[in-house]
């Protein structure tokens, strides 16, 4: 069985990567605008078509909600204690949070999860939520832990930045309509329809062409503490959150799979932008996505029980 899902949905996955990486040290791909057609265009539809031809309900949603906030709380706590444990700095405790709560949900979530449930609406409807409360963590939290003792005054940017976020907007959007089954035309749900079957291969290339920028060095004992919080301890707390709250079936399976997600490149975006520990960042993003090759797949095996 592991066999099988390692050659079905995990190394089409890092193929993909792969080619991503290949067309960066080919061509220097413009990763500015990559991330600009995945977060404003693709990413978008894909959430507003996976939550409009769902069928999640409120009882779901809620469900989702709080299963979110007790995994961030928990790890959050995990974090809290290792850096203060080990006197970090304060920019080493923020830069070393960030890694563990801000995970790749989106432009490797959402691939992995269409490809584990094929393409199942309720199961891409769970993982467009994960990845919206993923980006509000990262334009709330992921940004004033940053700043830190620099926060003053900066609360109105940090507003306007996450207004600006699409995504919000879209799962928001895509939920009414879903709610009170607003009738779409063709030519509106047909063009989101192609946009949102490309974002599997888009988002990937992209991913590829990010990591492949950051040199792979293995000295950092630190990575290595931000590798078990976000790829072990991470999903044994997704699937403890799960048992108690008594999710079974779909819902459990996705959960449990977003709960093992690798680094986050907005960790490493976010680092470089406040120049806070970049490196550190950038090493967290890159090893966590190769490691995931093992920790995904033993986590796609474990699901499939639930």
């Amino acid at each position: 069985m592991i066999v099988q899902i390692l050659l079905d949905v995990v190394l089409p996955v890092f193929v993909l990567i792969l080619a991503g990486s290949l067309m960066q040290r080919l061509f220097q791909l413009d990763l500015y605008t990559l991330s600009k057609i995945n977060f404003y265009y693709i990413t978008p539809a894909v959430v507003f078509m996976s939550l409009y031809r769902s069928n999640i309900s409120m009882e779901l949603l809620g469900g989702v909600a709080l299963f979110y906030g007790l995994y961030i709380g928990v790890l959050y706590l995990f974090c809290f204690v290792l850096t203060r444990s080990f006197h970090y700095s304060s920019g080493m405790k923020a830069a070393f949070t960030n890694s563990v709560l801000l995970d790749n949900s989106g432009n490797y979530g959402l691939p992995i999860n269409q490809l584990v449930f094929a393409g199942a609406p309720l199961a891409a409807s769970i993982q467009a939520l994960i990845m919206s409360f993923q980006s509000l963590l990262t334009f709330t939290y992921g940004v004033i832990s940053i700043q830190g003792a620099r926060l003053s005054g900066n609360y109105r940017s940090v507003l306007i930045g996450f207004l600006k976020m699409p995504v919000p907007y879209a799962l928001v959007l895509g939920f009414l309509c879903h709610v009170f089954a607003v009738p779409l035309p063709n030519f509106v749900t047909q063009p989101l329809g192609y946009i949102q079957n490309s974002m599997v291969a888009v988002a990937l290339l992209t991913l590829g062409a990010q990591i492949v920028k950051y040199p792979l060095r293995l000295g950092r004992l630190d990575v290595y503490f931000s590798m078990i919080l976000r790829l072990i301890i991470g999903p044994v707390v997704g699937y403890v959150i799960i048992l108690i709250l008594g999710l079974k079936g779909l819902p459990a399976q996705a959960l449990l799979i977003a709960s093992g997600m690798p680094t986050g490149v907005n960790s490493s975006i976010l680092a470089e932008e406040y120049r806070n520990e970049p490196d550190f960042a950038a090493q967290t993003v890159l090893i966590s996505t190769l490691l995931n090759i093992i920790t995904v797949t033993i986590l796609i095996t474990v699901a499939q029980g639930l």
